[in-house]
């Protein structure tokens, strides 16, 4: 078996199904065990479900974001083959979350919900997020590629450090107060952004050298 069937055929299954894990577990919890009060997800189901999708989708973020850091620091390629998957789970959770606020908590209550997004700064924090997310789940596909050039595309999809950060931010606001696992999630996404801020430093300085080859050398002799 070549290492391209076995990434296609076997990798990608895996993740794929891995993945979707955590939407099975809540969902069997709340369909075997009912919503009641004294059942495994809490006094307050409801919110117990939303905030579980809410945290698979910052997680999964994460994942698409340390993709990148583990291949520079590794050297192993076929990582990057499994970054859009992971990516678009986390838009699909986010959405989950999305659903379960707009269905579960408010009954599809538009005029709520519309006051809470004006009033409450975590969820305009939120929504805002979710719609460019959305923008990037929907011109993820190769020929999305094509229709927008390489170059646009890029561009956009630099999105994904914004989308992080007020990824975060919406975490951190939700939990009202300092609490330990916002600022964790906070950590890890500030050290893959440090990674490719230090990686893109290095590579103009290289790029700096490879023009002055000159003046390098002559650095290094000076020292």
């Amino acid at each position: 078996m070549t290492r391209e069937t076995a990434i296609r055929w076997v990798a990608k299954p895996l993740v794929f199904a891995s993945a979707l894990i955590p939407l099975a577990w809540v969902a069997w919890t709340a369909i075997s065990s009912g919503l009641g009060p004294t059942g495994p997800l809490g006094a307050n189901p409801i919110e117990y479900i939303n905030r579980f999708l809410g945290d698979w989708a910052i997680r999964f973020l994460l994942l698409a974001l340390a993709v990148t850091p583990v291949r520079g620091i590794t050297g192993w390629t076929p990582l990057m083959r499994f970054r859009r998957m992971i990516g678009l789970f986390a838009f699909f959770y986010a959405s989950m979350h999305l659903s379960s606020y707009i269905v579960l908590d408010q009954f599809f209550d538009w005029t709520e919900i519309w006051k809470d997004i004006v009033k409450r700064n975590y969820i305009t924090v939120g929504m805002v997020n979710f719609v460019l997310l959305a923008s990037l789940a929907a011109t993820s596909t190769k020929g999305m590629i094509k229709r927008l050039g390489a170059k646009r595309w890029t561009m956009l999809h630099k999105l994904i450090y914004v989308i992080g950060i007020a990824a975060c931010l919406h975490f951190y606001m939700m939990r009202k107060g300092v609490q330990l696992e916002p600022i964790i999630y906070a950590g890890v996404c500030a050290v893959l952004l440090g990674y490719r801020v230090i990686a893109h430093l290095k590579k103009k300085a290289r790029a700096g050298r490879a023009e002055n080859p000159d003046r390098a050398g002559a650095g290094t002799v000076h020292r």
